[in-house]
């Protein structure tokens, strides 16, 4: 390895360094492949590598984007480049050549972005661990024994061992905050329509998915969302654009803002005393910067449970299809692993049912934002339990009962918001007893990511966390 501190660079002071010279952007990404390679057979969180190509792309010579340079992975999960590998974590689906880019790669490229893997997703993106039969079980750098969160561990594990600094992630129900949290990050779930899902589908998930990025800094997280956010050609509907760069919030005053602590978990589930230890202290924090911190109720319906996994059964059951399309037979479980192929094959409702479940998801989006004429930000735990051991969450788990209550459990904090749309974001305050990152979520209103900005990066600047390095570090 041959930078100085690269660990201590995010993507910005990367990006800053190759534009003034300092270095090269084949330089960087030289130094990202090397740690990639040093960590990743402990971790399993890399596949598809294109180093080759990577370089190719510098020689040929990247855009001089705000990101011109900076080394990034691509999760492997419906984010097409075009002539490059991808799976979608499925065995039936390995290897598949996308013919184009997608509007995010797009996007990512135009920023200057130097992509050069892909990054470990379950299949279909359908659990809060990264486990799959295609590529085998993900680990976190902090504890090997368990989860680094799903559906973006295979980021979340990268990112935190010190590979690179920010990473393509994506979130249908807590999939870039659950990984954030189980490994000491930040991650940010975008508004609804804020970033381009195009140019194959409008929304993923029926709304419910959206993408953006796991990073270690607050900043790299806005200025990346700066270069992406806006709609693409015939979207069906996009978030109101920003006042400013979202970049420019970072470091903005937060004092006055009032913050609703909501503790228990919804849909009956219990939070783990190092949750609440979590969100006790960012509340006590958020005193001391000036907030105005107020407990709250939040009362969402336990029909929203049932609405959500309408949704997600009824895309699982149209994801094999297409799937069983592409082979022109049947899938059994040597192409799609049981507990999908399962939610696939239960999946009887009829379209009806389907339309009452998304009138469910868009009442609770005005309950939400009826919420928040009171409030400016909402705090509570990011999962009501700590990174829980691999295994539990697995698609392949054979207790399927036990394995979906268990995915529950995990986003009975997030996934109310990727129904009601809003932007949300898991911030990285607290380390349990033994050493496990615990994460807290910030919440604001419909198209507000401004205020999660201002809020993270002045939490940033009073309990630091880029510093920390788990036991798994490239060094």
């Amino acid at each position: 390895m041959t930078i100085e501190g690269y660990a201590d660079l995010d993507a910005t002071d990367l990006a800053g360094f190759v534009a003034r010279g300092d270095l090269s952007a084949l330089e960087v990404l030289e130094e990202a492949v090397e740690r990639a390679e040093r960590v990743n057979p402990q971790l399993n969180a890399l596949v598809y590598p294109w180093y080759d190509h990577a370089r190719e792309r510098i020689r040929e010579g990247l855009p001089k984007g705000p990101l011109h340079g900076v080394p990034f992975l691509l999760k492997d999960l419906y984010e097409d480049y075009g002539g490059q590998p991808q799976s979608n974590g499925c065995r039936a689906l390995a290897g598949t050549v996308a013919d184009r880019d997608c509007e995010m790669v797009v996007r990512y490229k135009a920023a200057g972005l130097s992509i050069f893997g892909r990054t470990t997703s379950p299949e279909f993106g359908l659990s809060t661990t990264t486990e799959s039969a295609l590529h085998g079980v993900t680990r976190n750098p902090w504890n090997p024994a368990v989860t680094s969160g799903g559906s973006s561990g295979g980021a979340s594990s990268m990112v935190a061992a010190g590979v690179l600094p920010i990473a393509n992630a994506s979130d249908g129900g807590g999939s870039i905050r659950v990984p954030a949290s189980c490994t000491g990050l930040f991650g940010l779930k975008p508004t609804r329509g804020r970033n381009p899902m195009g140019p194959e589908v409008g929304e993923g998930w029926s709304g419910l998915a959206t993408v953006h990025a796991i990073s270690r800094s607050v900043r790299d997280s806005a200025l990346l969302l700066d270069c992406t956010a806006g709609p693409d050609l015939g979207a069906p509907y996009w978030a109101e654009p920003p006042g400013r760069p979202f970049v420019e919030e970072v470091g903005r005053a937060v004092a006055g803002m009032k913050v609703a602590v909501v503790r228990d978990a919804w849909f009956g589930v219990e939070t783990h005393p190092d949750c609440l230890d979590a969100v006790d202290a960012a509340a006590a924090l958020c005193g001391r910067l000036g907030l105005e911190v107020e407990e709250a109720s939040l009362p969402v319906p336990r029909s929203l449970l049932d609405a959500d996994m309408q949704i997600i059964y009824s895309n699982a059951r149209q994801t094999v299809e297409l799937v069983e399309e592409s082979l022109g037979r049947p899938a059994t479980e040597a192409d799609v692993e049981k507990n999908n192929l399962r939610m696939a094959r239960e999946d009887c409702s009829s379209g009806a049912d389907y339309v009452r479940a998304l009138n469910g998801i868009h009442a609770l989006g005005r309950l939400v934002a009826r919420f928040f004429l009171d409030f400016d930000l909402l705090l509570t735990p990011t999962m009501p339990v700590p990174p829980m051991p691999l295994g539990l969450l697995s698609p392949s788990r054979e207790d399927t009962a036990a394995q979906w209550r268990d995915v529950v459990r995990t986003i009975a904090f997030t996934s109310v918001f990727n129904a009601s749309g809003n932007p949300a974001a898991s911030v990285p305050l607290h380390w349990s007893g033994d050493g496990l990152p615990i994460g807290v979520q910030f919440v604001a209103p419909y198209g507000d990511e401004a205020a999660l900005f201002r809020i993270a990066s002045a939490l940033e600047q009073a309990a630091p966390w880029a510093h920390r390095r788990p036991p798994v570090h490239a060094g």
